[in-house]
């Protein structure tokens, strides 16, 4: 089993940045693919940004150029730095694993952009 935990929701104006976490409880390296996800009220959860073991990365269109999705294996740590963000961005994040072709998923961590 692989245990997920986010930081670094909050609240920021329009323009402004934050950085997301996403802590695992084991070797990350090992680990195919992760990722954050992110779901408004009344919405489906939707993809924001993968990475794989290899460090190849995919971003949804309405991120590109704005979020930076990054991992340290050193760490066991993947992180999220969202820059620009909009009110659209406003939603719950969750921090996604995918590991022996199950998906472990985090409590997941606000994120509010006010304009």
């Amino acid at each position: 089993q692989v245990q997920l935990v986010e930081s670094g929701g909050g609240l920021v104006q329009a323009g402004g940045s934050l950085r997301l976490s996403c802590a695992a409880s084991s070797t990350i390296f090992t680990i195919k693919s992760m990722g954050w996800y992110r779901q408004a009220p009344g919405k489906q959860r939707e993809l924001v940004a993968t990475i794989t073991s290899s460090s190849s990365t995919n971003y949804a269109d309405s991120v590109k150029g704005r979020f930076t999705i990054s991992r340290d294996n050193a760490k066991n740590t993947v992180y999220l730095q969202m820059n620009s963000l909009k009110p659209e961005d406003t939603a719950v994040y969750y921090c996604s694993a995918d590991y022996m072709r199950l998906r472990y998923w985090g409590q997941g961590t606000q994120v509010t952009v006010s304009s």
